[in-house]
């Protein structure tokens, strides 16, 4: 089928830049929850205060310890529970535990391969929560709709073997997306819809190589459009009917398009590994004209965060000791660089970054253009860790490769 193009016109950037920010039409969102993955906003920053960028010498004190499994699948908080995923004993695991407490309150698990090829496999996407439900993608193409307050499955779908699709290198990864009665996923080359009370799909993209990132939501006008990455390029897709609008060649080693793009008003930022690079790019008309295109930042695994007109991210691949840095969003200028971040993790809250190293070292910074001076930092974790943690209710969650998670309390 031949792809959709289709003439946009746009609205001020100021209208869209408020747009961009309401990345779910579900209820209501509890302020300090984080629900889906990279947060409320889909955008890696908490609007939390009550939490403390400084610790004594010897360290925050951990609320919680559990072990989840293996895998980089990332954390999700909502109505007083945390869900994530990992992999052990040819099973894949979903757990929902108390937030505050860390008591496992309940586990489901179901036959997964591991998945090992050129990395210690386990899980790669990370739940959803909307509600009491929770949505859970597996690599291979397992489906769950959980009722996460009575331990419930409300119904499940092999998603693979129901649309045919090829499965990617990697799998399927990335997060389900709730868009009004729709669940988005990275499924196909620009993506696939299902009704989110049923399983039944509404449409679906052509049979080509997902990529591995998570449908990005943003409005124009009246409508709702959606980002996916495929193994090519990123591909802007209208949300209600799956409608190809642009595409933006962006060619990898191994078709690894995986962090997540950041949209600011009629800009979007796209960013690689393996020497890749990133690229400005602004919709305008009927496709995306490059801005500017840079090699100071490649991010392999988690996407940048932008914070008042500078981008905070790792540079480097899994293999690099890569540097974190901060980069001019407008004009891709290079503004710091800090040695041995790896390819870790990071949020922004209250205006300061909370990184995890790929070595497990939390550290806390102000988001700042002039340098990086970190007010803490601290071991928290061993082992592999490119999973970024998540800040929810004075709670820094953190999780390593090999299936270790910690609740770091730094409420106030």
């Amino acid at each position: 089928m031949l792809p959709f193009r289709a003439m946009i016109q746009w609205t001020s950037v100021s209208t869209l830049l408020a747009a961009a920010t309401l990345l779910s039409t579900t209820a209501p969102l509890f302020a300090l929850d984080w629900p889906q993955f990279r947060g409320p906003h889909r955008n890696g920053i908490s609007e939390e205060k009550n939490w403390s960028s400084s610790w004594p010498d010897q360290g925050p004190a951990i609320a919680w310890k559990a072990k989840v499994g293996l895998g980089y699948s990332s954390m999700v908080v909502a109505g007083g529970k945390l869900a994530t995923a990992g992999h052990a004993n040819n099973q894949d695991t979903v757990f929902c535990f108390d937030a505050a407490t860390g008591k496992e309150l309940w586990k489901r698990s179901y036959p997964a391969q591991l998945g090992d090829k050129y990395y210690e496999g386990g899980t790669t996407g990370t739940p959803t929560f909307d509600g009491n439900r929770l949505y859970w993608l597996s690599r291979w193409g397992e489906l769950f709709c959980f009722d996460a307050s009575a331990n419930t499955i409300l119904w499940q779908k092999q998603i693979q073997k129901e649309t045919g699709f090829k499965i990617p290198t990697w799998g399927y990864t990335g997060a389900p997306l709730i868009h009004q009665d729709l669940l988005i996923l990275n499924v196909g080359e620009a993506g696939l819809a299902l009704d989110k009370n049923s399983g039944r799909v509404v449409w679906k993209s052509s049979n080509e190589d997902a990529g591995y990132s998570t449908p990005l939501p943003y409005r124009y006008g009246g409508d709702w459009h959606g980002i996916l990455s495929n193994g090519e390029s990123y591909v802007g897709v209208d949300l209600k009917s799956g409608k190809e609008i642009w595409r933006y060649k962006w060619t990898t080693e191994y078709g690894v398009n995986a962090a997540d793009p950041i949209i600011d008003g009629d800009s979007v930022f796209i960013s690689s590994g393996y020497g890749k690079g990133s690229a400005l790019i602004r919709l305008q008309g009927g496709e995306p004209a490059t801005v500017w295109k840079s090699k100071a930042l490649r991010t392999q695994l988690n996407a940048a965060v932008l914070y008042q007109g500078h981008l905070y991210g790792p540079d480097g691949d899994t293999g690099d000791k890569g540097s974190l840095k901060c980069l001019d969003f407008k004009t891709g200028a290079e503004k710091w660089a800090s040695k041995n971040f790896g390819t870790g993790g990071l949020i922004i809250a209250h205006g300061f970054i909370i990184g995890v190293s790929s070595m497990g070292e939390l550290l806390v910074a102000p988001a700042s253009p002039d340098g990086f001076r970190p007010t803490a930092r601290a071991q928290v974790l061993g082992g592999k860790c490119w999973t970024a943690p998540v800040l929810s209710h004075g709670k820094v969650y953190c999780r390593s490769g090999n299936g270790d998670l910690v609740a770091v309390n730094l409420a106030k």
